[in-house]
């Protein structure tokens, strides 16, 4: 099935990222796509996400559905025809919404597993939390708005950080096709991100030592998007060199 082109609201975008070691994050990869790097080190992290007016593009807002999101990333490179590109890898997709969890691979890339989320949110603080159903993962975070963009040994400031996640707009998974990678391509003409102090972070994603070895994923800066309206655009699915029913 073809997925269709959506339209939504980006109600919360929180972007918790880690500096990562390269061999780490390669081993989660399929082919064609490696780690993106800056400084040496991969960028990887939780998007924690809530959608609101989810439909077809050409769907009214009153038909549109909300739902809590989260999605473990990886930001990624690979050789297209006009050179370098650049994305993230998603491994790991869960949501709240059993439509999401549904609709998984047919009209939103990638299978979604169902979780739980426990959301307390402020126009300053915020704390989000879920666990997925099968048990595999679990998540907090909490942070707080805050003036000043610091810390980061990523980036130099808001601005750098801002520019390389909006050009890591296109998101590829595996697909529900075997040998093929699905993706879609945020776009949006008000991106707009604000810097975060994150306070808690817990993940059994990162935390997990047989995918990151002790010391090998370091929390390095978090950014918060609010009230965004976006488009997600299909793109054309990625092969798998040497994949079973690729040539």
């Amino acid at each position: 099935m073809r997925q269709p082109r959506l339209a939504s609201v980006i109600e919360r975008r929180l972007l918790v990222n880690y500096r990562a070691d390269p061999k780490a994050a390669a081993k989660l990869l399929p082919a064609p796509l490696r780690p993106q790097q800056i400084g040496g080190w991969a960028v990887v992290g939780i998007c924690l996400i809530r959608l609101g007016q989810v439909r077809p593009y050409w769907a009214p807002r009153r038909f549109g559905l909300r739902s809590e999101n989260a999605a473990h990333r990886i930001a990624v490179e690979w050789e297209g025809p006009q050179g370098v590109e650049t994305g993230v890898y998603i491994p790991r997709r869960d949501s709240g919404s059993a439509v999401n969890v549904l609709a998984g691979g047919r009209l939103f890339p990638g299978s979604h597993h169902h979780a739980s989320f426990d959301v307390n949110e402020t126009p300053h603080d915020l704390r989000v939390a879920y666990a997925s159903r099968d048990g595999a993962t679990r998540v907090e975070v909490e942070a707080s708005l805050t003036e000043q963009f610091q810390g980061s040994e990523l980036f130099a400031g808001l601005h750098e950080a801002s520019v390389f996640f909006q050009h890591g707009s296109s998101g590829y998974s595996a697909g529900r096709a075997r040998g093929r990678l699905d993706g879609m391509e945020l776009g949006t003409d008000s991106w707009r991100v604000r810097p975060v102090e994150v306070h808690v972070v817990r993940s059994t994603f990162f935390d997990d030592e047989d995918l990151f070895p002790h010391g090998s994923a370091t929390l390095d800066c978090a950014l918060l998007m609010r009230d965004v309206p976006v488009t997600w655009t299909p793109l054309r699915p990625m092969l798998i060199p040497g994949a079973p029913g690729t040539r």
